[in-house]
């Protein structure tokens, strides 16, 4: 059983290099960002394989800004480094379990050839 950990600006840049992470960023002060809490805790638990994080935009302002962040919560997703996802809004847990299972069916040589296009174009 693993819960999410607490990400800050330079936790957040060695995170999200390496396999699937999810990211909540979210605000104490947010009801949303309190409904979706349990619900990314619980999917968090139940995929080992998944690095759950959360980022605190009040603590972490510098991060959340450079990210673009807007609304909480937003719900980002990387896989190898590189963004595939990102929502703002909670998300039900049926949702959410699709796009944990999207995010690990995605073939990232192709996800990395459409970047390279889309770089070059």
């Amino acid at each position: 059983m693993s819960s999410p950990i607490d990400l800050d600006l330079d936790a957040f840049k060695s995170t999200v290099t390496e396999g699937t992470v999810l990211v909540d960023f979210w605000a104490t002060w947010c009801g949303p960002c309190r409904q979706f809490a349990p619900v990314f805790e619980s999917a968090a638990e139940a995929h080992e394989d998944v690095t759950f994080a959360k980022v605190d935009i009040d603590e972490n302002p510098e991060l959340a800004g450079s990210l673009g962040i807007t609304s909480v919560p937003t719900l980002m997703a990387f896989r190898d480094g590189i963004l595939v996802h990102q929502s703002a809004g909670a998300v039900p847990k049926a949702a959410l379990q699709q796009l944990i299972d999207a995010v690990g069916d995605l073939d990232m040589d192709q996800v990395r050839a459409e970047i390279a296009e889309r770089q070059q174009g």
